[in-house]
C-alpha cells in the first residue's frame, strides 16, 4: 500500500477534484453521511461515492465504515488535514484574484465568545465601510470551540481571551481588556457603594455563565483568589438570558464591563466595580497560524490594530 506521503506527492491537487474534498470536509464536521450529504446539497449517493473515489486515489481507507459513520482512520485524518488546508487555500487564491480585479470580496467568519459579542460591532463596522463586497457571519462560540473552529478553518477569526486559557497554533492581536462589575439592583444595600470586593459580591444571590464558558472558569479563579465560594442561584449560557433575569429585579451578577455596550441603559440596575482582587483580562483576535493569512483576514486584521488602543483606553473608564 502506498504511504500517505507518497499518495500526496504522485497525486497533484488537480487530480483530488476540490468538490471531493469539499465532501470530505462536510463530513468530518458532520460526522454523519446524510447530514454531510444535506449540508453540501446533494444525494447521500454522491457523497460516498466521491469519498470512496478520494480513497482509490490515494489506495487508503479514510473512513471506518459500519452499518453507520465510525469515524476516520489515522491515515484518514492525515487527509482531513491536507484537505482543509488545500480548501483554505484555494479560498486565498480567489480572494486574492478578486481583491485585484474588484478590490477585497469573499466570505469573513468570525467566532466570539458571548461576552465579546458586545465588542464584535467596533471591528465589523469600519470593516465594512472599507469592505462592502465582503460578506460576514458573526457566531457566539466558547473559546473551546474557536479553538477547534480554527484549527479546522471553519472559521476565519476568533474574538476571545489570549491571557487565561491559551489558544495553541494561532497568532493573536490584543483588543481590550476586560474587567469585571458586580450588576446589582439600584435599590439594594450595596448600591450606593463606589466599588466592592469578591468577597462580599460571593454572598449574594448570583445569577452565573455555565461552567463550560470561559468566563465562568476566570470568575471562579477569582472567587478563590478572595478566599469566596459564590452564591449561584441561576447558571445559562445564555448572555441575553442573564440580562433578561437581571432586569426582571431582585438578582445580582458578575459581568465584564462591557455588558452596557450590549444592553444599553441601566434603569434600575447598578454596575459596581469589583477589588480584592483587581483583575483583568486580555480579549484579543485570534487567526490560525499560517501565513500568507487570508485578504480578508489580513483586512480585519488592520482594522483590529486601528481600533484597539483607542476602546481599550475607553474601557478603562469606570462604568456609573
Amino acid at each position: 500500500m502506498a504511504s500517505f506521503a507518497s499518495a500526496i506527492a504522485g497525486s497533484p491537487v488537480s487530480r483530488m477534484l476540490l468538490r471531493q474534498l469539499v465532501y470530505l470536509r462536510a463530513l468530518s464536521r458532520e460526522r454523519h453521511f446524510g447530514r454531510a450529504a444535506a449540508a453540501c446539497r446533494v444525494s447521500q449517493p454522491t457523497l460516498s461515492a466521491a469519498i470512496k473515489q478520494l480513497e482509490k486515489e490515494f489506495a487508503i481507507p479514510i473512513v471506518q465504515r459500519g452499518r453507520r459513520f465510525e469515524g476516520f482512520t489515522s491515515e484518514g485524518m492525515h487527509i482531513i488535514e491536507w484537505a482543509l488546508r488545500i480548501l483554505a487555500d484555494c479560498e486565498g487564491v480567489t480572494q486574492e484574484i478578486g481583491e485585484l480585479r474588484h478590490g477585497l470580496v469573499g466570505h469573513l467568519r468570525i467566532g466570539a465568545i458571548p461576552t465579546a459579542l458586545s465588542m464584535v460591532p467596533r471591528l465589523t463596522t469600519p470593516f465594512h465601510a472599507l469592505h462592502p463586497n465582503v460578506a460576514l457571519s458573526v457566531l457566539s462560540q466558547t473559546s473551546k470551540q474557536i479553538q477547534r473552529n480554527l484549527d479546522n478553518f471553519e472559521i476565519d477569526i476568533g474574538v476571545t481571551y489570549l491571557d487565561n486559557e491559551p489558544l495553541a497554533h494561532a497568532q493573536t492581536f490584543p483588543f481590550y481588556r476586560e474587567r469585571y462589575v458586580l450588576v446589582t439592583p439600584a435599590g439594594s444595600a450595596l448600591s450606593k457603594r463606589r466599588q466592592i470586593t469578591w468577597a462580599e459580591a460571593a454572598d449574594l444571590p448570583l445569577l452565573l455563565l455555565t461552567p463550560d464558558m470561559q468566563n465562568r472558569r476566570i470568575l471562579n479563579d477569582l472567587f478563590r483568589r478572595a478566599a469566596a465560594k459564590p452564591r449561584t442561584v441561576i447558571e445559562t449560557n445564555s448572555v441575553a438570558t442573564l440580562w433578561a433575569h437581571l432586569r426582571q429585579g431582585g438578582w445580582s451578577s458578575v459581568m465584564p464591563q462591557t455588558f452596557q455596550a450590549l444592553f444599553g441603559t441601566l434603569e434600575g440596575l447598578r454596575a459596581i466595580p469589583l477589588v480584592e482582587p483587581e483583575a483583568t483580562h486580555i480579549i484579543g483576535l485570534a487567526m490560525a497560524d499560517r501565513e500568507p493569512l487570508l485578504p480578508v483576514t489580513r483586512a480585519m486584521l488592520d482594522v483590529g490594530r486601528k481600533v484597539a488602543g483607542k476602546l481599550d483606553r475607553r474601557l478603562a473608564v469606570a462604568p456609573d
